[in-house]
């Protein structure tokens, strides 16, 4: 029945495809949940009436973040090829999209992670400060849980635009669903092909947020 529906598809390229943008998403996803989340908590912590107050530091991490989310994604690509070549050896493949992937990501976390801390109560802060609390105590115990489901909410939308992102770096050879949708779909005039990587790379983006809103819903007290 498949083939008949769609006669050019290769399943084994297509199972391939799929691996190589669940590996990217998946390996992405964790490095931007840790680098967003730190550099959340810094513009956090660094902000006006906070722990870690700074206005220099603020200033230019916050700048940092705007310059790299106001980046078109397949722009950045481009500008990290330098980069890239310099860390992973090549240019092409799964890898290879990975410090664009990250890079683009985290800042886009990072404002996500600014807001989510921004929305504690204040009142919940200054009784932990009040207690002679440490910083890191505080992170980890008011700041981080408290803020826990929006995090992974906004970890599961961050997830979701990284599909998208690596379908177009597929375009420029870093393999995936993307890659093959645009290669062997529509440069071959193949549209059964681009169909179907479509459909794979919907399939993966539902079962994301399903997975996200699950966690989200299970960790909010509420």
């Amino acid at each position: 029945m498949l083939n008949q529906l769609f006669p050019n598809v290769n399943w084994d390229t297509m199972a391939e495809a799929t691996y190589q943008t669940i590996y990217m998403t998946a390996i992405s996803t964790v490095a931007t949940f840790i680098l967003g989340l730190a550099i959340g908590v810094i513009l956090f912590l660094t902000s006006p009436n906070q722990i870690w107050a700074n206005k220099l530091v603020n200033f230019l991490t916050g700048s940092i973040v705007n310059i790299f989310r106001s980046i078109p994604f397949i722009v950045l690509i481009i500008l990290l090829i330098p980069f890239t070549k310099l860390l992973i050896g090549t240019i092409r493949g799964t890898n290879a999209a990975l410090p664009a992937l990250i890079i683009g990501a985290a800042p886009f976390y990072a404002r996500m992670v600014l807001i989510a801390l921004r929305e504690i109560d204040k009142g919940v802060i200054e009784a932990a400060r009040s207690m002679g609390a440490k910083t890191s105590t505080i992170i980890f115990k008011v700041l981080l849980p408290e803020s826990l489901p929006a995090l992974i909410s906004g970890i599961t939308v961050t997830a979701v635009a990284l599909v998208g992102y690596t379908a177009m770096a597929g375009v420029i050879g870093a393999g995936g669903l993307g890659n093959l949708a645009y290669i062997e779909g529509f440069m071959r005039t193949r549209t059964d092909v681009t169909l179907m990587a479509t459909i794979i790379i919907l399939i993966i983006v539902f079962i994301i947020q399903w997975i996200g809103d699950t966690i989200a819903t299970k960790v909010d007290k509420r």
